[in-house]
This record gives C-alpha cells, sequence and structure tokens, in this order.
C-alpha cells in the first residue's frame, strides 16, 4: 500500500496544474446532476475500497475538531474538555482545533480507530466525494487527491466522465 500511496502522491503533484484548472473550470460551471454523479461515483469507489488497508489520512492529516466533536470524545473517554483539548489539541492558522501530532492519536495498530463511533464529523464524512456542492471545496480536494487513493480515483474518473461529455 505505500507504493500505491507514494505513486498517487507522485501522480498528483504532476497533475496539480490540470487537476487546479478543472477544478476552476467546474466551479464555474458544473454538469447537470452533478451531485448525482458524485455520489456515484463516490459509492463505486467505496464499494471496492477498504479504508483499513491504508488510513494514510489518519497517519498524515489531522480533522478539524468542532466543539461538538471536542465535548463527545472528552465524554466518551472521561475526560474534562480542558484536558483533552490540552492533551490532544492545538489551534492551526486558521483557528481551528487539529491534532498536535501525526499519526492520529486515536489510530490502532490495525488502521482501526481507537474512537470510531465519536470520531470527528470531519473524520466522518472524509474524503468529502460524495458531498453536496462538492464543486465548492475543490481546493479541500486537490490535497484529498495526495493523500486518499480512492480521492485520486474518484477525481480521475469524474474528469474522463467529463471529457468524454463534452
Amino acid at each position: 500500500m505505500k507504493d500505491k500511496i507514494d505513486n498517487i502522491l507522485k501522480l498528483s503533484k504532476a497533475n496539480f496544474k490540470e487537476n487546479n484548472s478543472f477544478f476552476n473550470k467546474l466551479k464555474k460551471k458544473q454538469p447537470k446532476q452533478f451531485d448525482y454523479l458524485m455520489i456515484d461515483l463516490h459509492n463505486e469507489e467505496f464499494s471496492k475500497t477498504n479504508c483499513l488497508e491504508c488510513a494514510n489520512c489518519c497517519k498524515t492529516t489531522s480533522p478539524i475538531f468542532t466543539f461538538k466533536d471536542i465535548l463527545g470524545i472528552s465524554k466518551h473517554l472521561r475526560l474534562h474538555v480542558d484536558d483533552f483539548i490540552s492533551k490532544y489539541l492545538i489551534i492551526d492558522k486558521d483557528n481551528d482545533y487539529v491534532l498536535k501530532q501525526s499519526p492520529c492519536d486515536f489510530l490502532n495498530d490495525d488502521n482501526t480507530c481507537f474512537i470510531y463511533d465519536h470520531r470527528p464529523k470531519a473524520c466522518r464524512e472524509y474524503p468529502h466525494t460524495n458531498r453536496k456542492n462538492f464543486h465548492k471545496i475543490s481546493q479541500i480536494t486537490l490535497k484529498n487527491i495526495e493523500i486518499c487513493p480512492a480521492t485520486f480515483n474518484i477525481v480521475e474518473k469524474l474528469k474522463l466522465i467529463l471529457k468524454n461529455n463534452s
């Protein structure tokens, strides 16, 4: 899996300008039923993708923790909110709570999540490829292409579909 992730990182960096241009065009004009297309591509990809084989997102990046996330996880871990924050989180340059370190403190050796049922909203929704108004999160997607093999595959298939339909 490491080779696959390294290869996707190289390909995504090589395709960055192309992908950026693609998403800029997509922001200006989406095809009809675009959200449904994204849901279909997402579902198709994740019907054959097992995130537990990879967990690169958990190993390399931090989700944003909302206050609701912090409250729920703190309660689950039986920690006072302030203790949870001081032990696990920092405030980033965008003024969001994120993990102090990578890999995620809650990632088990088998790539499962210790707090799975209480994980942050950003983790539950990752990689956001089935999100309504997907075209509005292109900057996030450009980053996720480098991290998540499934996102890479979804975007490549999307580019192919839209190219063939134009």
